[in-house]
């Protein structure tokens, strides 16, 4: 028979330094039948004498706090808002803001995203739906001189529920960036034809005062007759070619299927989800302020592709941008304005009906343009009222006309006026939305 010796190694000491090293030194104790003495461990390790007996009977401290979140009396607040079934969040982002702005949240970003993330449902809401991008293909960055190029996309198909109608209408934004100060312009519309997007790229020219250089696009019908593609040019239609001459700019047309090359607008799209939190929440003349509201603040926002504020940045480039074309040649791009005067009864003409404003504007001078099947009016530059074209002789908006009925009957409760406008109105034969 062979022995076999099998040389164990054999601890010769035990080494306390912190309390969770105390239940070791108990199961050395009581294996070698010797006494603890608690008292001296506690002086040596500077705690009280029963800190020293929760440990050895195999206290362990929680790494997790157990205090509650400040956020946690938002709990109620999201949950309500996440299982809306007219609002959308599609970022964190997105939340964080519309609770800053309507629930009066006080916290810092990074706070609040780790607090949803720590909730299993909150947590699972802006995760389903994400697909990982896995492409190994590499993006080339590269950056242009002041004045030197835009990139141009819409931000198509957006579902908005209005509030004053519960209607369902699709907003699209037409998005314009500077390449060199990241400075954007965003336009909302709700149809993409190419009268639409010749007179919103003229309102933006005019925000900008001038124009770059080059236009960087995707292969969007209402410029291109053909895609460009790897192979093929592409053709610019005529009206297009013809709007760009005008105004003195190169167009580059993206290669299909190749989103990234147009990358400083794509990602400018992100922004504009936020449009989808307040579905049911605003009419349409407020979701226009909205937009207008998130573009201003982006533009004041430190862009995260150079660190710089784009608003700053726009004031070194517009001295390299083109000079605007003559305002006849700007004119001929524009859907057509009227000028009319707001009546005693605060509604103007168009063509032979009448449509509202709100009565402060009564005896003033507004503009008008019909698109998108709206009459869109205007006090100087800010739109003050959209009506769907009609051909009812009276098209009042519930507003406009509350709020004119209350003027007239002071101390009445709001529900009382919109009962007694309801009334006026179909005996008059108005319209009431």
């Amino acid at each position: 028979m062979i022995l076999v010796l099998i040389n164990i190694k054999t601890p010769v000491s035990l080494q306390i330094d912190k309390l969770t090293d105390l239940p070791k030194m108990r199961i050395f104790m009581e294996n070698n039948n010797l006494k603890l003495n608690k008292s001296e461990i506690a002086r040596q390790l500077n705690v009280d004498r029963r800190t020293v007996d929760k440990y050895l009977n195999g206290f362990n401290k929680s790494k997790h706090r157990s205090k509650p979140s400040k956020l946690d009396s938002y709990k109620e607040i999201i949950q309500e808002l996440l299982n809306s079934t007219t609002q959308a969040f599609s970022y964190r982002s997105c939340l964080y803001r519309y609770l800053q702005d309507n629930h009066r949240l006080n916290v810092p970003a990074p706070t609040f995203y780790h607090y949803l993330k720590s909730v299993p449902e909150f947590d699972m809401y802006f995760k389903k739906g994400k697909i990982s991008n896995n492409s190994s293909n590499p993006v080339i960055r590269y950056e242009t001189g002041c004045g030197e190029q835009a990139q141009l996309d819409w931000k198509e198909s957006i579902p908005f529920v209005l509030a004053d109608t519960g209607e369902i209408i699709t907003i699209h934004v037409l998005v314009l960036i500077l390449g060199y100060s990241r400075f954007r312009v965003y336009k909302p519309a709700l149809k993409m034809t190419q009268d639409v997007l010749l007179h919103l790229l003229t309102e933006c020219f005019e925000t900008l005062g001038g124009v770059p250089s080059v236009i960087l696009s995707d292969n969007m019908k209402t410029v291109m007759d053909e895609a460009r593609t790897t192979y093929k040019k592409g053709k610019i239609n005529i009206k297009f070619d013809a709007f760009k001459k005008d105004f003195g700019f190169e167009l580059l047309p993206c290669r299909a299927s190749t989103p990234e090359t147009k990358g400083k607008v794509e990602s400018q799209m992100k922004y504009l989800e936020e449009i989808r939190a307040y579905s049911g929440k605003l009419n349409l003349i407020e979701l226009y302020e909205l937009i207008e509201r998130i573009n201003s603040r982006v533009n004041n926002s430190i862009c995260q592709g150079n660190g710089k504020i784009p608003l700053i940045e726009f004031s070194k480039e517009k001295n390299s941008l083109l000079p605007l074309p003559h305002e006849p040649v700007r004119n001929q791009y524009r859907i057509k304005t009227h000028e009319v005067k707001v009546n005693t009864a605060g509604m103007i003409n168009v063509k032979t009906n009448q449509y509202s404003v709100p009565s402060k504007y009564i005896g003033k001078s507004v503009k008008y343009q019909i698109h998108d099947s709206n009459v869109h009016i205007y006090f100087n530059t800010k739109l003050i009222a959209v009506h769907a074209l009609s051909n009812r002789k009276l098209n009042y908006s519930v507003d406009h006309y509350v709020d004119a009925l209350s003027c007239k009957y002071i101390g009445k409760n709001t529900d009382e006026v919109k009962e007694l406008a309801k009334h006026n109105l179909e005996l008059i034969g108005g319209t009431f939305k």
